[in-house]
């Protein structure tokens, strides 16, 4: 069984005239083989953030969040995952060397660069299943737009004899989605603000980090 759980940080905005949207946009991708290390990760994401809660009531929304939680917290979290073997892959956009055009369809190009993430992945050894879970933020028509793209691409890579399946789900339902958006923070934070502190922390889970349109 591999499991895949797919996040993002940063946005698609790009009046970079009248607004400040983000000048990056990061999707990445953890993933993990075997029911007993998904078992083990989502265990370990809920004592993490049961204890980070324990001690930060006020400021804890019982989940974890990249953008919001300390980097002592964020370390004591990657010391009760760090030897689990899971892997990262991870594309970011620097968006001003988009084209204009295609700037205009913000689905595409999220479609887009979470299938170039999803391409780094070896499928050849999911000899049971592959399960993506992908934080739940689209419309009906755009999550069907998704899936369709995304099972176009993937089953390519594919047995087709190897079911596939995504999923969209909230952080709280399935809580390896706080994982993927702890580390999707910092690979973003490097390239938005050249902050590497965090990065540094988890960085020998990555096997893949690509900027696109450098």
């Amino acid at each position: 069984m591999l499991y895949l759980y797919l996040d993002e940080s940063g946005d698609l905005g790009f009046d970079f005239v009248n607004k400040k949207p983000s000048a990056f946009f990061t999707i990445c991708v953890l993933a993990i083989r075997g029911h007993e290390n998904d078992r083990a990760l989502a265990k370990s994401v809920r004592a993490a953030a049961g204890r980070i809660g324990a001690f930060h009531r006020k400021n804890h929304s019982g989940e974890l969040k990249g953008s919001v939680t300390s980097l002592q917290n964020k370390k004591f979290f990657y010391r009760k995952v760090s030897a689990i073997d899971f892997k990262l892959f991870s594309v970011t956009l620097n968006k001003s060397r988009l084209y204009p055009q295609l700037a205009k369809d913000k689905e595409w190009v999220y479609n887009y660069i979470a299938r170039l993430a999803l391409e780094n992945v070896n499928f050849k050894d999911a000899a049971v299943r592959v399960i993506i879970t992908v934080d739940k933020s689209k419309s009906r028509r755009a999550i069907a737009e998704f899936n369709n793209y995304i099972v176009c691409q993937i089953k390519s890579f594919l047995n087709p004899l190897i079911p596939l399946d995504i999923f969209h789900m909230n952080s709280t339902e399935a809580p390896n989605l706080q994982a993927a958006d702890m580390f999707t923070w910092g690979i973003f934070r490097k390239y938005e603000k050249g902050d590497c502190e965090w990065f540094d922390v988890f960085r020998d889970h990555l096997q893949e980090d690509r900027l696109f349109l450098p």
